[in-house]
């Protein structure tokens, strides 16, 4: 089940830590998030080094659909109602300078950087798409409105943002990576002010960045209530028409379309993790049917971490946590999300005013109605009475079929049939 991106590039190496060391910026997590803020600090200046617990993007990264947009589903209308239109137009700016930067390096890269059109479509319900269009008007954006997307089911019209762009996540993370002090196999197993116990060693650093996709500290910030993870899944088609661009369904539970050198990305069936979904089956289903001469090239999973609120956390890990960052929660938009919270954690490390820090700090208010589904989850996890359960805080785990793995519905946890980690925030193997 490997995704077209870690069949096709050629990821660097790197040994693990050796004994103790001393810097000034530690980065945990060696994803998107994490190489993009050991990149930017060492561009800084920063004295910076990253350790990975296992092989660098061999993770979350390895697994996107690699669309790089600002254009996130229909989102703008709810920043706009519930943030405000400063807010709203924050977000935005930070990831339309986001694409913007990618765009600079991707010139010097070789990862098959490409433009395209994003469009979110709507299968029923054009008054979504309208509120859409009109709340882009009202910040400065013009997208445009498609009455008949290419798509083989019957919609109510698309939103279409132009000049968007996919590229190959791994070819370009290896080509950041060089020059980087880089440490894989290297898992943090404490925490403490200014300091990180690994299995190789401690480092001690004036500033840590926990880019671990789920942070991994409890005991401060409530990350546990304020994110879930929803799990989503790729179908590579051979013999399918080209989409012409990048669609995604603006419902949780729709699919979404693009093209790949000959390949069509199909995307779907989703659920959040741990609890019951469609998966490979209902994407099977909808190719036989709509793409009855095509063949599955390949087939992989992703997970993504979701917020109260929709907008990542990316700042102080909590008030009280000085020198303690974190980058986490992207919504399923992790290129431009990575990007956006690398940039502006660079700028705090160096006591730099960021203009985004406000809109993407976690400390912000967590009175949303996701924190009482959240809640909920969390409790029944801890009420069921079943065995295994997570490592991580005593859930229930259940049996994924499809993937045949022991998922957390609480906090997202995957373990496999013989009982290895294979996401976390848990941190070590369960018990079989």
């Amino acid at each position: 089940m490997d995704s077209i991106w870690t069949r096709t590039a050629d990821m660097p190496s790197f040994t693990p830590l050796e004994g103790d060391l001393k810097t000034d910026a530690l980065v945990v997590g060696g994803g998107m998030a994490g190489l993009l803020c050991a990149y930017w600090l060492n561009r800084a200046g920063v004295d910076c080094a990253l350790v990975e617990a296992g092989r660098l993007c061999g993770g979350v990264t390895g697994n996107t659909t690699a669309k790089l947009t600002f254009q996130h589903g229909l989102l703008y209308a709810r920043l706009l109602r519930e943030f405000g239109p400063e807010r709203a137009r924050l977000y935005l700016e930070a990831n339309r300078g986001a694409l913007g930067r990618f765009r600079e390096l991707c010139r010097e890269i070789d990862c098959d950087f490409e433009e395209q059109d994003a469009y979110v479509y709507a299968l029923s319900d054009r008054r979504k798409l309208d509120r859409e269009l009109e709340a882009l008007e009202r910040l400065g954006f013009r997208a445009e409105f498609v009455r008949t997307p290419a798509l083989p089911v019957s919609t109510a019209g698309a939103v279409k943002f132009p000049k968007q762009a996919r590229f190959h996540p791994l070819k370009f993370a290896a080509a950041i990576a060089g020059g980087l002090r880089i440490y894989e196999n290297t898992k943090v197993l404490e925490l403490a002010p200014g300091r990180a116990v690994t299995n190789r060693g401690t480092v001690r650093a004036e500033h840590i960045i926990l880019a671990t996709h789920f942070p991994l500290l409890n005991k401060h910030g409530a990350y546990f209530l304020k994110l879930y993870q929803h799990r989503s899944y790729v179908l590579a088609l051979k013999h399918a028409p080209a989409a012409g661009g990048m669609y995604v369904d603006e419902g949780e539970r729709g699919l979404s379309f693009r093209d790949e050198k000959g390949l069509l990305l199909l995307g779907g069936g989703g659920h959040r993790t741990g609890k019951k979904g469609g998966g490979w089956r209902e994407l099977e289903d909808f190719a036989k049917r709509y793409y009855p001469q095509a063949e599955i090239a390949a087939r992989w999973a992703a997970q993504d971490c979701m917020t109260l609120d929709g907008v990542p956390y990316a700042g102080l890990y909590s008030r009280g946590t000085r020198g303690l960052y974190v980058a986490a929660g992207f919504n399923k938009w992790g290129m431009t999300s990575s990007m956006a919270a690398a940039l502006l954690l660079a700028d705090l490390v160096r006591g730099r005013e960021n203009p985004y820090a406000e809109l993407f700090s976690p400390s912000r208010s967590v009175l949303r109605p996701q924190l009482a589904a959240n809640a909920w989850e969390s409790t029944l996890g801890l009420l069921t009475p079943t065995a295994p359960r997570c490592p991580h805080m005593g859930c229930a785990l259940k049996y994924n079929p499809q993937e045949h793995s022991w998922d957390c519905p609480c906090h997202g946890s995957r373990f496999g049939e013989n009982g290895e980690l294979l996401d976390n925030p848990a941190t070590d193997d369960k018990r079989m």
